[in-house]
């Protein structure tokens, strides 16, 4: 590959993965089966990301606001955890996936984040591509949790708060040991951000599909890929500061 096709190749990209619940009713199917459907199109994200060779694959699988939805969609989602956990782990292993869950997890049974600990530890040689589970995770939260762990070492006095800056503050946000989200996808229609990596996605491209998750595949997937690579990236640089550096 050479250098210029490689920088057109995103290293992180972020998923909302929204429309199952749609998915679903239009089949006139309870919203849980458009959640187990979508299990498909995880498969097929990640499948399509090693090929690609992206370092890291980011999915919204539960926000801090889905606990407002209906007791029994809520019930079923952290079911179909536990048995995504179950069945997916082993294939994942022994494809090099490395498994990372990020989010508020103390709001979720001890069972299931004991699974998810376990899933973490037992993947985290692998190096083929980062998958990252955003679980009861919000873009707020985030950026409340790092402040916190900044203004706690500043008192610990590990850290002069007048040196605190976007580097130091960074290194407490979720996914910090990974490269900055360069395409954020959502599915399902919807143009919003949702409260997801607000911190990480600064410098994103945004893409926005109608199409509902349970029916993406590689192809809606290599679309996103190919209207990234037309996308000139300045992060605050001019067109020809950016060809002069490429």
């Amino acid at each position: 590959m050479d250098s210029d096709a490689a920088h057109r190749i995103p290293r992180h990209i972020a998923i909302v993965m929204d429309g199952n619940g749609r998915w679903a009713e239009r089949r006139r199917q309870p919203r849980s089966f458009g959640h187990r459907e979508g299990q498909k199109a995880v498969r097929s994200a990640i499948e399509f990301c090693r090929r690609q060779g992206i370092q890291s694959l980011t999915l919204f699988a539960f926000s801090s606001e889905n606990w407002k939805r209906p007791e029994s969609e809520v019930g079923a989602l952290m079911q179909l955890f536990m048995k995504a956990l179950e069945r997916e782990v082993d294939e994942l292993h022994a494809n090099g996936v490395r498994i990372h869950f990020v989010g508020d997890l103390s709001a979720l049974s001890p069972e299931l984040v004991q699974r998810m600990q376990a899933a973490m530890a037992r993947t985290l040689g692998n190096a083929a591509l980062r998958l990252n589970v955003a679980v009861n995770y919000g873009g707020r939260w985030d950026i409340v949790q790092a402040a916190r762990a900044t203004a706690q070492a500043a008192l610990r006095g590990d850290l002069d708060p007048s040196a605190i800056d976007e580097a130091s503050f960074a290194r407490h946000v979720c996914l910090a040991d990974q490269p900055p989200v360069d395409l954020f996808i959502r599915t399902g229609g919807e143009m919003r951000i949702s409260n997801f990596l607000l911190w990480q996605i600064a410098y994103a491209e945004l893409y926005f599909t109608e199409v509902l998750w349970p029916d993406v595949n590689a192809d809606i997937l290599g679309a996103a890929l190919a209207e990234y690579a037309q996308r000139e990236r300045r992060c605050g640089l001019t067109s020809a500061q950016v060809r002069a550096a490429n």
